[in-house]
């Protein structure tokens, strides 16, 4: 009997530091996110604009995190106005289309009709890179600005380069407290895992 327990005691122990390491490294994943997104370089001579979606509410307006992503988008073109794609397909609880309320809420706020353009079909962050660039492409552009929230930046821009772009890029901030952040940057740090299963190991996740 004390075989036994002392066996299930060792069991334990050893479980309990596996936890813990992996709450490290957890841990220091969210601060790599953190690193990246604040050592985003600051964009310049762009000459064409990708904005990538989030949530759209019941009610047909952005969620918050989408207009913050909105302003961040404004404040790039009116430093440099430009061909810009809006891009996001419709979830399930969406009424329209992602790509096409931001089209919406940007020509509403000021932006000519004329430089915003809708993808309503992409669903991931590769296909709003894909879709966004083939669009500037066909308008001759040649230097993409990736928009989206600060802590989904850096990915981004690395989905981007995957797909032959040699990007820059724009963080609109995550403000609201120590909840909202840490909440939106485990996630972050769960999708880079993801993302390198699938680059490195070809997972079909």
């Amino acid at each position: 009997m004390k075989k036994k327990t002392g066996w299930m005691k060792k069991t334990l122990r050893v479980l309990c530091l596996l936890a813990a390491l992996g709450l490290m490294c957890y841990a220091g994943l969210i601060a790599l996110v953190y690193y990246w997104e604040v050592n985003v370089p600051e964009a310049v001579e762009y000459d064409g604009i990708i904005v990538l979606g989030a949530q759209v509410l019941p009610s047909g307006q952005p969620s918050v995190q989408l207009q913050w992503r909105l302003d961040k988008a404004m404040e790039c073109y009116w430093k440099n106005p430009c061909y810009m794609v809006v891009s996001g397909a419709q979830g399930e609880k969406e009424p329209e289309p992602e790509g096409d309320v931001m089209k919406r809420v940007l020509e509403e706020s000021g932006i000519p009709p004329g430089h915003v353009i809708s993808d309503p079909l992409a669903r991931d962050t590769k296909q709003n890179i894909r879709n966004g660039w083939a669009l500037l492409q066909e308008k001759g552009c040649q230097k993409p600005l990736i928009v989206t929230s600060d802590y989904h930046l850096p990915r981004a821009m690395a989905i981007a380069r995957d797909n032959g772009l040699d990007p820059l890029g724009a963080g609109s901030l995550c403000r609201p407290g120590l909840k909202f952040w840490l909440k939106n940057h485990m996630r972050e740090a769960l999708s880079w895992v993801k993302y390198w299963l699938i680059k490195y190991l070809h997972l079909p996740l």
